[in-house]
Formats: C-alpha cells, structure tokens, sequence
C-alpha cells in the first residue's frame, strides 16, 4: 500500500526490471551530482585499482570508475538493467565485467575478490538483505578495502511533494519496504525503498568489520533545492566510507607490542 511499510521481502529483481528503460532514461552517464561527485572522491585514488560495484544497474558509476582507470565488475539483480549495462560496454568497450546475480548470495559466480573497494551508489535500500549485502561487499574486500556507499539519507523528512526516507504515517525508527507516494519522488513511488535507521546501517557494517572511516551530507544540486526549498533544509543525501577491519595474529600483535615498547 502506497506510503505504508510493509513487512516480508518484495520481489527486488521485478522491481528493476519493470522500470529500466525509465532508470536508464533518468540516471545518465553525467556523474557530476553532488553524491556521486562525493561517492567518487571518496574511493580515490581509483586508478589501477581492483572495484566491484554493487547494485550496480545499468553500469552508471561502474563506466565513471572505470574512466579513471579502475579495473571494475558491475553485479546486479536485475537482468533488464544488466543487459543495458553490457550493451552500454559492447558500444564502448570499458574493460567492464557485469554479472547478473543476487550479491546477497554466500557465492556469487565470477566475483572472485579480494577487491580494493566495493562501492554501491544508492542501492543499499533496494536491497532487502541488508545483513547479506553488507556480509558480500566485505568477502570481497582484502584487508584494508574500502567500502563505499551512498544512499539518501536516512533522517530525510522529505517535503511537499517529496517523500521522506519513512511514510508519513509512520515515523524514523520504523524500519521496512514502502513505496513512496510523493508526486516528485518518481522513482521510489515505482520501485519503493528499504527504509532503516542510521545506526542500523553504522551498527550492520561494524559487524562485519567495515569501521566508518569518513561520512559526508552533500547537499542537493541547486535547481533541484530551487524547485524543492522546503525539503532542501534537510539533509538529503548521505555518503559513508567504510575500511575493512584488519584482524591480527597473535605473532602480530606481539610484535607490535614490542615495537611500541622501544
């Protein structure tokens, strides 16, 4: 129901693949955003570096990575916006590598880490399994990766016409799937959103060993905050680094130990 959270998983891959040819219209190539522009700046230096992209749709920020010399693999859950993804790279070739698969899953066939980075550009809440995404990206990573996201912002109200990160009738801390009814949130009134909290993602991503490095609330772009002065007072988007956790030896520590003991 429009503006309500529902409970139990949707149909994430149908969700995406009723809608590609709207996605791809909307989110073109032009990376010069204000989250992507902060998403990018974030995962540098990107060049001769190994990135798996998640939620990677039909390969937007995967061909911006892969520009500035990254060696990249696109995975996404939708076969639709995949195929663009791989059309897109047969008229340009990239280097690119997309899989079509569920990055949830405990194996994913062709994602062969480590990875210098994981990035995923506002896909996190269009995935149900937080818990299984999160646990992917960091399987992939070598010890030292970074895991870099963007999604809006969780503490959004929204404003006229724009939904918020939860429905109306609702409120922050009530986590679940919805689909918003905002007349300017076009996206989210098709395909809906995970709604969580922001120490549900902080809280995810310490559990399996991702610490937050660095966060960053770039504000909108300013004909979009022109159109939508009520909701620009808020913050709208949010950009988080994560570093994988780097587990020690015994040997290790001990020796650290005595370094630091002079």
């Amino acid at each position: 129901m429009p503006g309500r959270v529902v409970s139990g998983n949707m149909p994430g891959a149908a969700r995406y693949d009723d809608v590609a040819d709207f996605y791809a219209a909307g989110w073109t190539d032009a990376v010069d955003d204000p989250a992507s522009v902060r998403l990018l700046a974030l995962l540098e230096p990107i060049a001769d570096r190994r990135v798996l992209e998640i939620a990677c749709g039909h390969g937007r920020i995967s061909r911006a990575l892969a520009r500035r010399g990254a060696d990249v693999v696109g995975v996404d859950l939708s076969s639709a916006l995949i195929e663009k993804a791989r059309a897109a790279e047969l008229d340009s070739p990239l280097g690119i590598h997309y899989i079509h698969a569920d990055v949830t899953s405990a194996d994913v066939p062709g994602v062969s880490g480590p990875f210098d980075a994981v990035v995923c550009s506002f896909g996190l809440s269009d995935i149900d399994d937080l818990e299984g995404a999160v646990a992917g990206a960091a399987r992939a990573l070598r010890p030292g990766g970074l895991f870099v996201c963007s999604i809006l912002h969780p503490c959004f109200p929204g404003g006229r016409g724009v939904s918020g990160s939860w429905p109306g009738d609702a409120g922050y801390h009530t986590e679940g799937w919805w689909r918003a009814d905002g007349e300017l949130s076009s996206l989210r009134r098709q395909v809906g959103a995970n709604h969580r909290t922001l120490s549900t993602y902080v809280n995810t991503f310490r559990g399996h060993g991702l610490w937050l490095d660095e966060m960053a609330e770039p504000e909108p772009a300013q004909e979009w905050a022109a159109k939508r002065t009520d909701a620009a007072r808020f913050p709208v988007f949010l950009v988080m680094r994560c570093v994988k956790h780097v587990t020690r030896t015994p040997d290790q520590r001990e020796a650290t130990g005595r370094k630091a003991a002079g």
